[in-house]
């Protein structure tokens, strides 16, 4: 199976309603497709969305370091090579982590056209469902806990909240939002680097002495700031889980070896595909630490692949999978069944994607 042709595209899915954050407000998820060919007629999908503020990749720089580098590349290698492949992708730039994601998720899918499996058994079969939170947009309380019941009604028990925009608001938020919806939902929050290390212990122990039971607080403080993140880890009542702080298997044992955070979030996106990602979650797993599979604002395509790592392996705790059901309509054929909060992964081959509604990829 060679590699004949890789091509690129783009997207867009409007969203059920605004998605806002303390970094960006969208309200469409806008992102680019990748296929590439083969000599045999197999096809392998992968997906790249501009998430410039957290991994710096618009969709210019991910379209030119795909074609101007990593397809030159890698353009009429075998599948078979399949180590060989991937580490070339890998070393084709430096930094571009989600154009590198694109394609390394489309080339395991052809891999697991090749071997007639499902990529998620290739790589361990732990599981094939799984049950995903769903974010709630950081607004006025209020707002969150209308959004928050309405969640809850859709069948969803654990919630994402977004904080971080007017500290002084957080604890308010969540106040809200607990009384909306009860005692028996768990209470995730994501800050998105929003905080200051003291700030955040004050306003994570704030909450914690309201009873409010917050199960962890995802990225609380600036990226760069791994001391900081370790001082809200020994200072804090609610487990942090680092995210932002990870792009690389590097990061992650960074972090493992100062412990500078409970647990990690891997996203596709930040550490560049499913071969770097398995990497992050060995040493999670040596480590004893647990770790959560999530996504940016993605489409089927890359949500998809996502799961299939998730279902391959047992230190994959905790899932924040939404992008699909945050949005309006699926234009994606095959790959995961995403049932409100239940992810069910068919037995296909590959990803399992087999294509998309008409007109709905612009080629480029």
């Amino acid at each position: 199976m060679k590699i004949t042709r890789i091509r690129t595209g783009s997207i867009a899915v409007a969203l059920r309603k605004p998605f806002k954050t303390a970094l960006r407000v969208k309200d469409c998820v806008e992102s680019n497709i990748i296929a590439i060919e083969t000599d045999t007629g197999a096809t392998g999908y992968g997906e790249a969305p501009p998430t410039g503020v957290i991994t710096g990749d618009t969709n210019l720089s991910i379209v030119g370091a795909i074609q101007d580098h990593i397809a030159p590349a890698i353009m009429g290698m075998e599948i078979e090579d399949f180590e060989k492949v991937t580490a070339k992708v890998q070393r084709a730039v430096i930094h571009n982590s989600s154009a590198k994601a694109a394609v390394d998720m489309a080339l395991w899918d052809l891999y697991g056209q090749l071997c007639g499996l499902p990529v998620y058994k290739l790589l361990g079969a732990a599981r094939r469902q799984l049950e995903t939170d769903i974010t709630i947009s950081v607004n006025a309380p209020d707002e969150m806990a209308e959004d928050a019941k309405t969640a809850v009604s859709r069948g969803f028990d654990t919630l994402k909240l977004k904080v971080g925009v007017d500290p002084a608001l957080d604890i308010a938020r969540l106040s809200a939002v607990r009384d909306a919806v009860g005692s028996g939902v768990r209470i995730r929050i994501d800050a998105n680097q929003a905080w200051r290390p003291r700030e955040a212990v004050r306003i994570l122990n704030g909450m914690q002495e309201k009873g409010l039971d917050i199960e962890l607080v995802e990225q609380p403080v600036i990226a760069h700031d791994l001391e900081g993140l370790r001082y809200v880890r020994e200072n804090s009542d609610v487990p942090v889980l680092a995210d932002e702080s990870i792009f690389s298997p590097a990061d992650a044992l960074k972090i493992l070896e100062m412990g500078a955070a409970d647990m990690l979030n891997i996203k596709l996106m930040k550490c560049g595909g499913i071969t770097p990602a398995l990497q992050i979650a060995a040493m999670a797993e040596v480590a004893g630490v647990e770790c959560m599979m999530g996504c940016m604002l993605e489409t089927k395509v890359a949500v998809n692949a996502a799961v299939h790592v998730a279902c391959a392996r047992q230190v994959v705790t905790r899932i924040d999978l939404d992008g699909p059901v945050l949005t309006r309509e699926d234009p994606v054929l095959g790959g995961a069944v995403f049932e409100e909060k239940l992810i069910t992964l068919p037995d296909l081959p590959g990803l399992g994607i087999t294509g998309f509604e008409p007109n709905r990829v612009n080629y480029r």
